[in-house]
């Protein structure tokens, strides 16, 4: 049925209230003198004859719906989708890091709050988040991996922790280490000297971790780009599909390589997976297998990327273990 001129003036009335100025149907009623039925009916109407229309609106660099599918798939606390700088298609398919990391340090601006220990691994994503961070609640923040390479310390890892630190007006705990080691025994003498060991003390403290993830391929694996042909065929041949804070994955998100790890400074697996909040940055199609398979390893809660990778992996086969559920990615 048609609203005649007065049904149409009090709708748009009613309408006002409740969209507007935050009135609840309730008060409306008392108002217009009808009950609270009435104003739910023609709230109800007012949206059927498009006399009010609604509008979810994000910010243009934001896919709210390729996020929401994402944290479905993969049981993710948070997931967040970003406009990818190119076009699907681009034999490139360079991700935005500054687009990325601006996003991601916003995310940590969120889920830090007062008194947490944050904890950030070495990767090109996350010095980019922390160089973005604005505003943090007072915490400490703690170094989570060696650095790539000793020598550009300043302006990696290290100064992240740096710059986390200043924004929270909190302790800073850095590595200085190199990630990798030649073998097993220089690694654990690192470990045990005093302001390494300290770092490693807080690792059980930590409440939010931010990491990066990387596919086994040259460029884009700080792990990979430190080792030998050899090593790195080593590796492959046991199915590697990915990296994350030097631990390696195959396709299913099972940890491989172990070995690894005892060359390495950095927080282990399964303190890792014991950490509440751990944010993974990375983007772009080449990665989208590697985020797969960390995303299926237990060890990440929630998920920064872009449409680009996210499209790939809202395609891939039937649905993994709910991310939430921390499966031990050294279990069968």
């Amino acid at each position: 049925m048609r609203m005649g001129p007065a049904e149409l003036v009090q709708a748009a009335a009613m309408a006002r209230r409740f969209y507007l100025e935050g009135k609840s149907k309730i008060q409306i009623a008392e108002e217009f003198g009808v009950s609270r039925f009435k104003v739910a009916r023609v709230l109800e109407t007012a949206l059927e004859r498009d006399l009010v229309r609604i509008e979810i609106r994000v910010p243009a660099e934001l896919d709210a719906e390729r996020s929401d599918a994402l944290r479905a798939r993969y049981g993710l606390r948070h997931a967040v989708v970003v406009e990818s700088p190119t076009s699907a298609d681009d034999p490139d398919d360079s991700p935005d890091p500054e687009n990325l990391g601006e996003v991601a340090a916003g995310l940590l601006g969120e889920l830090v709050t007062e008194g947490d220990v944050l904890g950030l691994a070495w990767g090109r994503s996350t010095i980019t988040m922390a160089a973005a961070l604005e505003a943090l609640p007072p915490c400490t923040v703690v170094q989570l991996t060696g650095v790539y390479d000793a020598g550009t310390a300043e302006r990696g890892s290290v100064e992240a922790v740096r710059r986390a630190a200043q924004v929270s007006g909190g302790d800073a705990h850095p590595i200085y280490a190199p990630m990798l080691l030649p073998d097993a025994a220089t690694a654990a003498a690192l470990r045990h000297q005093t302001g390494i060991a300290r770092a490693f003390e807080y690792f059980d403290k930590v409440t939010v971790a931010a990491v990066s993830i990387g596919s086994w391929e040259p460029g884009i694996s700080t792990v990979h780009d430190m080792l030998t042909d050899e090593e790195r065929a080593h590796y492959a041949s046991l199915g590697v599909a990915a990296e994350m804070s030097a631990h390696l994955f195959d396709a299913e998100g099972r940890r491989v390589g172990r070995d690894l790890g005892e060359r390495c400074i950095t927080v282990e697996a399964d303190r890792l997976r014991r950490i509440p909040e751990v944010v993974a940055i990375a983007g772009g199609q080449r990665k989208a297998a590697a985020i797969d398979a960390v995303l299926r390893s237990g060890l990440v809660t929630s998920l920064v990327t872009d449409t680009a990778a996210a499209d790939r992996l809202l395609e891939a086969g039937p649905a993994p273990r709910p991310a939430l559920d921390r499966a031990d990615p050294d279990g069968s």
